[in-house]
């Protein structure tokens, strides 16, 4: 007995190990990530000199570049077969570049002229989205579903992934500003800043390339656990197929829409609403921390309801948040009141998006025949990033219109307004319509009887 209870403490151990390992790639995702989102286009604007709709283009163009490279890395994945499986290797061997990458798209020197700054503009943010940030997140993406195929453990990996994803943006929207002003508070200063924090993204994949394991092998495997590969054009063509993948898609582009225009307009808003844009740091924080305990819960509201239903609940919490600040003026108690609840409502989002996308390859396979992991996740990566894109450059459009002006002491009501369109109106759009294409999906409920019937395909293989 006592044997027997030390293996399952040792199992729940390494279970707890294995599903923070998992998370912390997506700490350091986000070390990168989020800084692009949240003080990319501000470091431009304040302290490189580059223009805002200039810059929105350039991001917005790459984003056709990111779709290429997103399907050419999903295939490599698919077809990589190393000792520690399909996605890990790529962790490991990405890492480095992805922290040079980082401190060079914070780099852009003083002594260029305008168009020379825009030249390095395109180059840099190209490398480091387009072709390395794609190299690491492409693998660690398809991981999740390579792990397992418990649709709870999925949900709880899910959970780890962005408890720990929320902790690195919570990290860069808490440090990053003081670290500046700790450097000199001047374009050298966001070098040095990120100088350190790429060091801390190297050690979160590292801590997640030693501390996962894939195990899923497709139910078409025959001796050894190998499949053949699965030819570009069938993957494709199977994907436009799997209906669950397609909303998914579209969902993911929406949701990060949101996020980079909603994220990278927060220090406008803390700069013109609020009148100090060190406030960042305390609207964020209070809404990334409610959304680090929350994650904690929504498990089991995952188990009772689903993964639908409970992304769903945080879309109306979301857009309830956004209302409450808009027309409740603004005070400190308002903006933590309204912190909380777009916390919340993040979680519940948060906490199920990716595991619903893992159960769309499970979904594809059973459907057609065909499973890629790393084509299924290029191609939500590029449908996010093309989301991306998109709320970059409306965020430069929409600034560069209103007349904002970035070393101007006071903005103009037209800028001011350009702001709040950008962080609160155009996110409770992009809300409700992420709410209507989820009223199609259903997999939930269908999800155990796909499993049962890849099992029984396994076992006669």
């Amino acid at each position: 007995m006592e044997q027997t209870t030390e293996r399952k403490e040792g199992l729940t151990l390494r279970k707890i190990v294995e599903r923070f390992s998992y998370g912390c790639g997506d700490f350091g995702c986000n070390i990168i990530y989020t800084a692009m989102s949240a003080f990319l286009m501000f470091y431009y604007s304040d302290y490189a000199g580059v223009n805002t709709f200039a810059v929105g283009t350039i991001m917005l163009i790459s984003r056709v570049f990111d779709g290429i490279s997103d399907i050419i890395m999903g295939v490599i994945v698919d077809r990589t077969k190393s000792r520690f499986g399909k996605a890990r290797p790529w962790l490991l061997r990405m890492c480095v570049p992805f922290a040079i990458s980082g401190i060079l798209l914070f780099s852009v020197p003083a002594g260029l002229s305008d168009s020379a700054k825009l030249v390095y503009v395109f180059i840099t943010y190209n490398l480091t989205s387009t072709v390395i940030y794609t190299a690491i997140n492409v693998p660690y993406s398809s991981l999740n579903a390579l792990m397992t195929q418990d649709p709870y453990e999925r949900s709880v990996l899910s959970i780890f992934r962005n408890v720990l994803a929320t902790c690195g943006t919570l990290l860069i929207n808490l440090v990053t500003l003081p670290l500046v002003e700790f450097f000199g508070n001047n374009a050298s200063a966001w070098t040095k800043t990120f100088f350190v924090l790429g060091f801390l993204a190297i050690a979160a994949f590292l801590i997640n390339f030693f501390g996962t394991k894939e195990r899923v092998k497709p139910a078409a495997a025959g001796e050894g656990g190998q499949v053949a590969d699965v030819p570009v054009a069938e993957g494709i063509k199977s994907l436009f197929r799997n209906k669950y993948w397609i909303m998914m898609t579209c969902v993911l582009a929406l949701f990060f829409l949101y996020y980079a225009i909603n994220g990278g307009s927060t220090v406008y808003y803390a700069k013109t609403v609020l009148g100090d844009a060190n406030l960042v740091g305390t609207v964020n924080g209070i809404y990334n921390a409610i959304q680090i305990i929350s994650m904690f819960l929504i498990a089991k509201l995952v188990k009772k309801y689903g993964k639908r239903n409970v992304f769903s609940l945080g879309l109306i919490l979301a857009a309830v948040g956004m209302l409450i600040l808009e027309f409740g003026g603004g005070s400190m108690p308002i903006i933590v009141i309204t912190s909380l609840i777009r916390g919340v409502g993040n979680a519940c989002c948060g906490a199920t998006m990716w595991a619903m996308v893992s159960d769309t390859i499970d979904y594809g396979e059973w459907k057609t025949g065909n499973r890629t992991e790393g084509l299924v996740n290029s191609a939500c990566s590029f449908g996010y990033k093309i989301g991306n894109g998109l709320g970059s450059a409306l965020l430069g459009l929409i600034l560069d219109v209103s007349g904002y002006v970035g070393d101007a002491e006071t903005q103009i009501a037209s800028a001011v307004t350009g702001v709040r369109v950008c962080f609160i109106w155009i996110p409770i759009g992009l809300f409700a319509a992420c709410f209507l294409i989820l009223r199609f999906y259903n997999l939930d409920n269908e999800f155990s009887g796909i499993i049962a019937d890849l099992q029984k395909r396994a076992e006669k293989a």
